[in-house]
């Protein structure tokens, strides 16, 4: 089966399970998305949501969060993995926001790749999320998928995301990155599937017999 002919089934066969899929971290604006993304590196979305349902509650803006200062931020984030850093970025970039960008999150991945914490993946998310900028944002999930099915050689993140994007029409984009993502935590997990158990798997590859080992990003 060529690249290309695997890529066609992709689409169809998550169309079809996740016709609209949600943005799993809980948010209300595109601030919010933005610290929501930050807090979620080495963390899981659950926990992020959970943590920040309290946290969105008194500081849902730039200007808020910035009044809360370091420590009071730490203070409702202190269960997330890198806490620490994580409530000094989260102070700064707020106040850089405030300070740079007029108090609005700004709108180009090099200005979002620009503010504390904020790497390419996260200014993807906002991108396509927020801004509607058509972008593909990879996480772990994406990253073990994408080898599975035979679409990267998964060499580094970076160039993932280029197979991706090289592959799959540019319209799909914002979409897919989501439904790859609900695919991958409820079918083709980490231990579920060694690349020969769940459908899309057996599907692209029926005569795969052994455990494929995916490179880690």
């Amino acid at each position: 089966m060529k690249k290309s002919e695997r890529a066609e089934i992709i689409l169809k066969e998550l169309k079809e399970l996740y016709p609209s899929p949600p943005i799993p971290l809980n948010h209300t604006n595109a601030f919010t998305l933005l610290v929501a993304v930050v807090l979620s590196a080495q963390s899981t979305d659950k926990k992020v949501n959970e943590l920040t349902k309290e946290l969105f509650k008194v500081a849902d803006t730039p200007e808020k969060m910035k009044e809360l200062g370091v420590s009071r931020i730490y203070e409702y984030i202190k269960q997330l993995g890198l806490s620490n850093q994580k409530s000094k970025n989260i102070y700064l970039l707020s106040k850089l926001i405030i300070e740079e960008f007029h108090g609005q999150v700004p709108n180009s991945f090099e200005e979002l790749e620009s503010l504390p914490g904020v790497g390419h993946k996260t200014a993807s998310v906002v991108m396509s999320q927020v801004f509607n900028i058509p972008s593909f944002p990879v996480d772990t999930h994406i990253h073990r998928l994408s080898q599975r099915w035979g679409i990267t050689n998964g060499d580094n993140v970076r160039q993932t995301e280029k197979d991706l994007k090289n592959i799959f029409p540019i319209s799909e984009w914002n979409t897919l990155h989501l439904q790859i993502i609900f695919y991958g935590r409820e079918h083709c997990t980490a231990r579920g599937c060694d690349g020969t158990k769940c459908l899309m798997c057996r599907t692209l590859y029926p005569k795969r017999k052994k455990k494929f080992i995916c490179k880690k990003p």
